[in-house]
Parts: C-alpha cells; sequence; structure tokens
C-alpha cells in the first residue's frame, strides 16, 4: 500500500473514534490524474444519503493530456462499502458532534482506496493539550539523543 494523500488536519480537529475502508468510484481521467499524485483531501469528508456514501470536497485536477472528455475537480464521488458499513457509518454521523473526515488515500492492489474516518470535533482546550504533550514528546527525545551521544563518547 503505498500513500497518496493524507489529511494532516483531521488528526488536528478531531477525535478519530473509528477507521473504514472504502473504494472509490473514479471516472478515468480521474484515476490518471491520481496516478500523478494530483489529489487534494485537505476538506473532504463523507455523507450518508439514500443509503449510500458519498465523498463531498475531494479535490482531484484534471488531467492534463486528457483528448476529449475531461473530469469536474470537485465533484461529489460515490465510496464503495458494504450495505452494513454504510448504515454503521450512518447511525455515528447522527450522533451530536460526529462527522465522517477522509483521513488518506492510498492504492491498495491497483485500486485507489480512502480511509474514512469517525470523528468527533476537538476543543481548542484539547488542541493546546495535543500540542503541549507533542512538545514533551520531542524534549524527551532529545535529552535521549543527548544522553545516548555523551555516552558513546
Amino acid at each position: 500500500m503505498s500513500e497518496i494523500a493524507t489529511n494532516r488536519k483531521a488528526h488536528r480537529d478531531y477525535h478519530i473514534l473509528e477507521k473504514v475502508e472504502a473504494g472509490m468510484e473514479l471516472k478515468g481521467t480521474e484515476v490518471k490524474s491520481v496516478r500523478l499524485g494530483h489529489i487534494n483531501i485537505g476538506d473532504a469528508f463523507a455523507r450518508v444519503e439514500r443509503g449510500q456514501c458519498f465523498l463531498y470536497g475531494c479535490d482531484i485536477q484534471p488531467y492534463v493530456k486528457a483528448s476529449h472528455e475531461q473530469h469536474e475537480a470537485r465533484r461529489t464521488r460515490r465510496l464503495l462499502l458494504h450495505k452494513n458499513e454504510i448504515l454503521k457509518l450512518w447511525a455515528a454521523s447522527q450522533q451530536k458532534g460526529q462527522s465522517l473526515v477522509a483521513l488518506r488515500a492510498y492504492w491498495k492492489n491497483r485500486r485507489v482506496k480512502i480511509e474514512i474516518g469517525v470523528g468527533k470535533g476537538k476543543t481548542k482546550g484539547d488542541q493546546r493539550q495535543d500540542l503541549k504533550k507533542k512538545a514533551e514528546m520531542r524534549e524527551a527525545q532529545r535529552d535521549m539523543a543527548r544522553f545516548n551521544e555523551r555516552a558513546k563518547k
């Protein structure tokens, strides 16, 4: 599995409670554009409508070398999931404060997959706590590196 794109803001803004792997229904020019890495899922989210799951806000840039038919960059794309997974995601999205966020896009057996996370929004205090924890971990790693460097001498 090789990563195509990641949504780095998702882990900053949401507590990810559950992850689900989904296929994406793409047109030919979209696949060629994704192969070149022209995909952005920074603002992408999923929504369950009429018993199907759709991805909104996923930006796949048009394929430059396309001959006659071109796709729309930010069109709504259907996600390919089993019915029980769709029902589980629908139930999760109906709870207050939870939403379906696109976490990453990747290749799996020559197919484009997208990882959808059930996220609960973080407050500003939660975000500050995460930054504080990250800074403390970084400082501890630096201290360990300095200690190991002295031990080698």
